[in-house]
C-alpha cells in the first residue's frame, strides 16, 4: 500500500493519499484548495489514478479541494450522507464501504463536532476528522456540534477499536502526525472523564475563539457541486428521459457502485457501468461503446445526484458520442417522477 501524509501549514490540515499499489488507483481524505496542485504532481510522481476525493466532515478553517480535485481528475467525491453540501457524488452512511484497487474503507458515522463527520477505518488505522485528535478533540459549538454525541461517538465507537489501531486525525496544533486508541484512550486529557455529563460541562466551558477562516470556508464548502447550468446544458430532465427510456430511444447507464445498487435499484436499467470503469467502458472494445453501436441506442447516464452522470457525458462525448447525455439531479430526481411520460406517438 502507498500512504502519504500531506500537511497544510496555513489551517493545520492533515490530508491522507492512500493507494494499493503505484500505477493504481488512489483516493484522498480531506484535501485543502491550496494544496491540489501539490497532489497533482504527486500523482503524476506516483503513477497513480484519482478516483474519490473524501471529506470527513464540512470544513470550517478551509476551503476543500473536493471540488478542485474533481474538475481536475474527474474524481468521485465523497461525504457522509448529513452533509449540507449541495452536491457530492456520493454520500455514505455507516456500515456502508468505500472501495478503490486495493483499498478499503468501512465508514462510522461520528457526529459531535459537527453533525455531519465521519470517520473511515481500515484493519489497522482510523481517520478520525475532527472527532477525536491527538491528545485532543474536535471542539463542539458550532456548525450543530454536539458534546454528548462526541462522547458517544468517541467512547461508544472510536475507543471500540483495537489498541493498537493507528489514529491520524484531519487536524494537529502541535506538530504530532500519528497516535493510537491505546495511547488517546490512556493519555488524552479530554477522555479523563467519568461520565457524559463531565464530558459535556468540559466541552462546553472551553470558550475558543472561531476558526479565522470560518465564515469564508463553511459557505464555499457548501458549494463544490458541479455548475449546474453545465450540469443542465448536457441533461434531460428526468420526465424527458424516461420517455426516450420508455420508446426504446436510449440506453440507460446506472453510474453508481454495486453497494449502492443494493440500497436502491433503478427498474428501467438495464446497463450497470460503475463510474470508476467508465474509460474501459467507453473505449474500443468496450461494453458501453460496444452496446452503443449494436442497438443504435444513444448513452444516457443516470448516477446518484447528478455529478458523476454529467462528468459520464463529457467523457462520452469525448469518445465519440456526441448525442450522450444524462438524466438532471440524478436518482432522486428520477424518483420523483412515479410513473414514465407517454411515448412518442402513443
Amino acid at each position: 500500500m502507498l500512504f502519504r501524509q500531506l500537511f497544510d501549514v496555513s489551517s493545520s490540515t492533515y490530508s491522507y493519499l492512500i493507494a494499493g499499489r503505484r500505477g493504481g488507483e488512489a483516493l484522498i481524505i480531506d484535501p485543502v484548495l491550496e494544496k491540489v496542485d501539490r497532489y497533482v504532481a504527486l500523482l503524476n510522481d506516483l503513477d497513480l489514478r484519482l478516483v474519490k476525493a473524501i471529506d470527513t466532515h464540512l470544513h470550517a478553517d478551509h476551503v476543500t479541494g473536493l471540488g478542485a480535485l474533481r474538475d481536475r481528475t474527474r474524481c468521485v467525491t465523497v461525504m457522509g450522507e448529513m452533509t449540507t453540501a449541495d452536491v457530492v457524488s456520493m454520500r455514505v452512511a455507516e456500515g456502508d464501504v468505500i472501495e478503490i484497487d486495493g483499498v478499503r474503507l468501512d465508514v462510522l458515522y461520528t457526529p459531535g463536532h459537527t453533525d455531519d463527520s465521519y470517520s473511515f477505518v481500515m484493519p489497522d488505522r482510523v481517520f478520525s476528522g475532527d472527532t477525536l485528535l491527538i491528545r485532543g478533540t474536535g471542539r463542539t459549538d458550532f456548525q450543530n456540534g454536539d458534546p454528548r454525541a462526541q462522547y458517544d461517538s468517541i467512547f461508544g465507537k472510536l475507543l471500540k477499536l483495537p489498541e493498537a489501531t493507528l489514529l491520524y486525525p484531519a487536524h494537529d496544533y502541535k506538530g504530532d502526525t500519528v497516535s493510537t486508541i491505546g495511547e488517546e484512550r490512556a493519555r488524552n486529557p479530554r477522555l479523563q472523564v467519568r461520565s457524559v455529563d463531565e464530558y459535556a460541562d468540559l466541552m462546553n466551558n472551553l470558550k475558543l475563539p472561531n476558526p479565522k477562516l470560518m465564515d469564508v470556508a463553511v459557505p464555499a464548502n457548501r458549494h463544490i457541486g458541479l455548475a449546474q447550468d453545465r450540469a443542465d446544458r448536457i441533461g434531460l430532465a428526468p420526465s424527458a428521459a424516461r420517455a426516450i427510456v420508455a420508446a426504446g430511444g436510449a440506453l440507460l447507464v446506472d453510474l453508481r457502485e454495486p453497494a449502492e445498487r443494493a440500497r436502491r435499484a433503478i427498474p428501467e436499467s438495464l446497463v450497470h457501468t460503475p463510474y470508476r470503469e467508465l474509460a474501459d467502458a467507453l473505449a474500443e472494445g468496450g461494453l458501453l461503446t460496444t452496446l452503443a453501436r449494436a442497438t443504435g441506442k444513444r448513452l444516457l447516464f443516470i448516477c446518484a445526484y447528478g455529478e458523476r452522470s454529467a462528468m459520464a457525458v463529457e467523457a462520452a462525448r469525448a469518445a465519440g458520442f456526441q448525442d450522450a447525455v444524462h438524466v438532471i439531479g440524478g436518482l432522486n430526481a428520477w424518483a420523483l417522477q412515479t410513473t414514465f411520460s407517454p411515448s412518442p406517438g402513443s
